[in-house]
């Protein structure tokens, strides 16, 4: 019985170790909750730092490994790959269905590829983890401007500004979407 006592033991050493390694990992909660306070009342130039904390919670999944996968998505896509950057990010969202990140990435990278029903699918999958996804609210009123949906494209980019009154290019897009809806030209 000593031995396998011994492999009981080593191995809820591992998992307890894993597992306190990672909690640090994951996005903190209540600093995103402090964050988001903190973006309602900011002026423009604070919220841009407290928008890129946010990012940066958002950004950890909790597994280096998945990280990894996030960066080589992002990567691709900032070199212009999209095809490489749907398969990395596609093997995120397999392993890492709860990440919310991964399902906001890749939906971005198929916007890029011109593919807006999984893009739309995937900020669908985005928000059913995270509500206050301000990004992936914005990606949504991108894609239903350019589908037409004027009135559609304006009430999602309210909802993105209640979040982050300050998100950068959505204020200018319900100015402009909103004198459009009245009928007056820019």
């Amino acid at each position: 019985m000593k031995p396998l006592q011994r492999l009981l033991n080593n191995t809820v050493a591992a998992i307890l170790a894993v597992f306190l390694l990672n909690t640090g990992a994951f996005a903190d909660d209540a600093k995103l909750a402090d964050l988001f306070d903190r973006l309602k009342s900011a002026d423009a130039g604070a919220a841009g730092r407290i928008e890129r904390e946010i990012w940066t919670e958002w950004s950890k999944s909790g597994s280096p490994a998945m990280d990894l996968l996030l960066q080589r998505g992002r990567d691709a896509m900032a070199a212009g790959n999209t095809a490489e950057a749907i398969e990395h990010l596609t093997a995120l969202v397999d392993h890492a269905p709860d990440f919310a990140e991964g399902w906001n990435t890749r939906a971005t990278a198929y916007y890029s590829a011109g593919l807006f029903g999984p893009s739309v699918a995937d900020i669908a999958e985005t928000l059913n983890r995270n509500p206050r996804h301000f990004g992936a609210l914005a990606g949504l009123g991108a894609i239903m401007e350019e589908l037409g949906q004027t009135e559609r494209a304006l009430d999602v980019y309210r909802a993105a500004l209640a979040i982050h009154p300050h998100l950068q290019g959505v204020t200018e897009a319900v100015k402009r979407l909103e004198a459009q809806v009245a009928g007056t030209d820019l």
